[in-house]
């Protein structure tokens, strides 16, 4: 298909492990101008937890046709978290559900798995738990479900499963064939040795670029939908990617970006892939250029909602203060198996019951902070640091993170960065130019207090870690 006119108003499906979200993105004024959302939870039970699919199409049909009444949709992109894929059979059907890649199945494999995955330095992908290598998820489900990956017709990567269900076309892409799954080989860009040793390149559609455009819209769909059906679709991004591609854009490498939803996800074009740690979680990703970026990652949004949940109470001075002055401290890890520090168990300095609620989330900020300034050592980041997401807002966050890492911290505010609007770009022909984000330089108020804690906090980590080895 030809690639049409630019579009003006961007539909983006964007599925995250949290949250489904459609947006409605405005490229004129780089702006979501319409947004439905919905909770992303996972169905239990038979053959194993999985993904509400239906209740997620449903969903994003239902907004596409209410969205479109009001605004003439003029594209579709998709862009999904990653550690997922759909198995599809040659009928258009999933041949088996798709996985939860929290569920701790596939860990029963570890031991034959382990004879099979790439070395670190092939395909830069640590070992992690439960479904988070997609390669062993794959491998667990082919094991466990034989007549069913036998059936699989096409392994499709989950951005471009949705655009398959839209568009009728599948294909692969690169920015979710290298996220911490061992299916792609760095050195030589081309697939792993997994996946040809277990003979699964032929159930892998043909990779395209992000921004091509796999077709238009299903005819029956855009009648049923009341959607011009000449709507491209368009091939689909994982969603750290789509985050990072407005600063690609925007910024000249190095710099780092934080990304913060369920996961905090560093990023650090231009970085120092040395620094790279397979057993602390840190790994490289490929942008939608081609190049390998090393990242680093921990789950902080998920921590943070666990700890405090949807009311918060924000510290004021005087609390932060007396924090500080206190060493109150919460050490590593609330997520075993993952981030900086997998096999710590997490422990405060001070009992919970001591603590006000605002200080109790200073306390929690503080960690986020530290814990995202290991992963920016590890994927050996340089230059500005920039976050998005919702930790712009938590102000001791940033001033923390600031003070750890000695560098500047940017809070980027605007709502001309994110996921969203990261895949709206890829509607655009070329990619560029995105008109400068606003960024929100972060104050330096306690800095020699912020700067002697996270010395303290270093220091008490390490101890943590010297009495496991």
């Amino acid at each position: 298909m030809s690639r049409p006119a630019p579009a003006r108003f961007v539909a983006v499906i964007d599925i995250g492990k949290t949250n489904a979200k459609l947006a409605l993105v405005d490229l004129e004024t780089f702006s979501e101008i319409a947004v439905r959302t919905r909770p992303n939870k996972q169905l239990s039970g038979v053959p194993y937890p999985h993904a509400d699919t239906e209740g997620i199409w449903e969903f994003v049909c239902k907004s596409l046709a209410e969205l479109n009444q009001k605004t003439p949709i003029e594209a579709i992109c998709c862009t999904t978290h990653g550690a997922t894929a759909a198995l599809v059979s040659s009928s258009g059907e999933l041949a088996l559900p798709v996985l939860d890649y929290e569920y701790s199945g596939p860990d029963e494999c570890d031991n034959e798995y382990g004879l099979l995955r790439p070395e670190f330095s092939q395909s830069l992908t640590p070992p992690l738990p439960g479904g988070l290598n997609l390669g062993k998820q794959l491998f667990w489900q082919e094991q466990q479900f034989p007549a069913e990956f036998l059936r699989t017709k096409w392994i499709l990567p989950y951005p471009q499963y949705w655009g398959f269900r839209l568009s009728g076309v599948v294909a692969s892409e690169i920015s979710s064939i290298g996220c911490h799954t061992d299916l792609w080989n760095f050195r030589t860009n081309q697939f792993s040795d997994l996946v040809s040793s277990q003979g699964w390149e032929e159930k892998f559609a043909p990779l395209r670029q992000a921004n091509e455009v796999l077709g238009p819209i299903k005819q029956t769909l855009a009648q049923e939908l009341g959607l011009n059906e000449h709507i491209p679709v368009h091939v689909g991004i994982h969603d750290s990617n789509a985050s990072l591609l407005p600063h690609l854009i925007g910024e000249k490498a190095p710099f780092a970006v934080v990304s913060t939803g369920t996961w905090v996800v560093v990023c650090a074009p231009g970085g120092n892939l040395k620094n790279l740690d397979p057993t602390r979680d840190s790994y490289a990703n490929i942008d939608v250029f081609g190049q390998t970026v090393p990242s680093a990652r921990f789950m902080g949004g998920r921590e943070f909602t666990n700890l405090i949940g949807a009311k918060v109470c924000d510290p004021d001075l005087d609390t932060i203060k007396h924090v500080l002055k206190c060493s109150w401290m919460l050490l590593p890890s609330l997520s075993q198996g993952s981030g900086p520090f997998p096999e710590l168990h997490s422990r405060m300095s001070v009992a919970r019951e001591e603590m006000s609620k605002p200080a109790y989330q200073a306390v929690v900020s503080l960690y986020l902070a530290m814990m995202t300034n290991e992963c920016l050592d590890l994927a050996g980041a340089l230059g500005d640091i920039i976050i998005e997401g919702p930790f712009v807002k938590n102000d001791l966050f940033l001033q923390l993170l600031q003070a750890a890492s000695g560098r500047r911290v940017l809070a980027q505010k605007s709502n001309r960065t994110g996921t969203s609007i990261g895949a709206a770009l890829l509607t655009k022909n070329p990619m560029g130019v995105l008109p400068p984000a606003t960024s929100e330089k972060v104050s330096d108020r306690l800095q020699t207090e912020l700067s002697a804690y996270a010395q303290k906090w270093r220091l008490a980590t390490k101890e943590a870690l010297n009495k496991i080895l």
